[in-house]
């Protein structure tokens, strides 16, 4: 099965990522982590794409798509992907489509998890880090996930913030690609969703980010396991 996740920043769309990761035995492909790889590897790719980033301009679709079909024809994608962080806008997701065709691929299946702007930035700021297992989660905004004060609600470690969780302008600066509906991410959601209806294909699957990570899981696996 191969698939394209969305969520906000703050949407739990990580945990989630995992979860589908596990359940079905398919890489869980970030778009960031491929340019890196391209770029610490050297190849012809990464030596273009870091030409851009090192001036501080954004890689052109021309090379970041090559570079992220390039990692779906591994081996170990042979029984599906999981994409996560591409494509952030209609073009992009236009260009995916017909590369991946090009390719005899296809995308079956578009995970969104639906999360308003405002819980998703309090969910983001509210993070806490425990220092002894970074994947014990905290956060004073989520009533179930509540630290016992200062201390890991698991453990009792000393918890940390992260600086760039408590910064305010770069959250609303991912947050506005994200949610902007005629020129961002969800734009590109939008095309996913024109194209099932039209083709059938992807199928599209909407989940509610705001109950507990339990029950969002238990909701995606269950619309997973129709598909």
């Amino acid at each position: 099965m191969n698939i394209i996740i969305f969520g906000p920043n703050g949407s739990g769309k990580g945990t989630q990522s995992a979860v589908i990761r596990e359940k079905y035995g398919i890489p869980h492909i970030e778009s960031g982590a491929i340019f890196r790889e391209n770029i610490s590897k050297g190849t012809e790719l990464g030596k273009k794409a870091k030409q851009y980033i090192d001036r501080g301009e954004l890689v052109p679709d021309d090379i970041t798509i090559p570079m992220i079909l390039n990692r779906l024809k591994q081996d170990d994608c042979k029984n599906g992907w999981l994409l996560d962080g591409f494509p952030r806008n209609p073009k992009q997701a236009e260009e995916l489509v017909k590369a991946l065709e090009k390719e005899g691929m296809k995308v079956d299946v578009v995970v969104e998890i639906v999360l308003d702007r405002e819980t998703a930035k309090k969910r983001i700021m509210g993070r806490r880090i425990c220092v002894n297992d970074n994947s014990h989660p905290n956060n004073i905004y989520i009533d179930e996930i509540k630290p016992n004060g200062d201390r890991c609600r698991i453990c009792g470690g000393k918890l940390i913030v992260r600086s760039d969780d408590q910064d305010e302008k770069a959250i609303d600066k991912r947050h506005e690609i994200y949610y902007d509906e005629k020129n961002g991410t969800m734009a590109a959601i939008n095309f996913f969703k024109e194209l099932s209806k039209k083709k059938g294909i992807p199928k599209i699957i909407e989940i509610d980010g705001k109950p507990p990570v339990e029950e969002v899981t238990r909701e995606l696996l269950s619309k997973l396991e129709s598909v």
